[in-house]
């Protein structure tokens, strides 16, 4: 949605410490800032890649703002890890880490705070799944990408140019700066990469999905427990995949 006079309004913008809503935030800075209050909170996971809080800082210094947490109490530690060791793990009903640690901690925060809009890093190619989201869930949501027709790849380019490296997991050829180990990913060809990069998470999440029962990768459409996957299985190109993990639960095929 673009709306050109905005004002006297508190808008926040939700930072996910990947590329496209660092961008996001900083055009939203750019176009509304003189004039409202901008606000950047950020949802922090224990298991993303440590350098995403190194860009997380720098971020913050780019645009000039403080960028604030928000938390579910009840998992002070923000960890995927404990939450999926009461026994569920990824399925039917989604991840339950998703739903605490992002969706959950965005719904008390909002109780205690005022927001007039809000601003996720959907991108220009993301417009129909943005639409989506204004028709489902928000309709308060701005979109500055979209209509700067601004993509993923001018995201990179963008913080390059600034100066910013982007999150370390980028470079090691992961599609986005989720948590690594994504439970809602099914494909062997993420695992697989998991298992190369990240070995001691790869043996994590099989110990405990072995343990918790859930299987949780996909081959030829069978569903296997991890300890199971071929190391030279693939399944389709990461490129091609979007498990983003955003403060909002939507179901995807992985």
């Amino acid at each position: 949605m673009s709306i050109e006079n905005i004002e006297d309004k508190e808008i926040t913008c939700w930072f996910s410490c990947g590329a496209a809503s660092a961008v996001a935030t900083k055009r939203t800075i750019e176009l509304y800032g003189d004039k409202n209050k901008i606000r950047v909170v950020n949802n922090p996971i224990a298991e993303e890649d440590e350098d995403n809080r190194r860009f997380l800082q720098d971020v913050e210094k780019w645009l000039g703002v403080e960028i604030e947490l928000a938390i579910n109490p009840k998992y002070p530690n923000h960890s995927c890890y404990e939450i999926w060791d009461k026994g569920y793990m990824s399925g039917i009903h989604g991840a339950p880490c998703t739903y605490e640690l992002k969706k959950k901690a965005r719904q008390i925060w909002e109780k205690n705070n005022k927001s007039d809009y809000m601003v996720l890093g959907f991108t220009s190619e993301e417009k129909k799944r943005a639409d989506r989201f204004i028709k489902f869930e928000r309709d308060n949501l701005l979109t500055p990408l979209i209509d700067d027709n601004i993509s993923k790849g001018d995201c990179y380019k963008i913080l390059l140019e600034a100066g910013i490296a982007i999150p370390n997991i980028y470079h090691k050829g992961f599609p986005n700066a989720n948590c690594i180990g994504c439970v809602k990913a099914t494909s062997p060809t993420y695992w697989n990469l998991v298992r190369k990069e990240y070995p001691e998470v790869f043996a994590s999440r099989a110990e405990q999905s072995r343990r918790v029962g859930c299987r949780l990768t996909r081959v030829k459409g069978k569903r296997i427990f991890l300890d199971e996957l071929d190391p030279k299985a693939k399944g389709r190109s990461l490129k091609n995949m979007d498990f983003e993990c955003g403060i909002f639960c939507e179901e995807r095929s992985l």
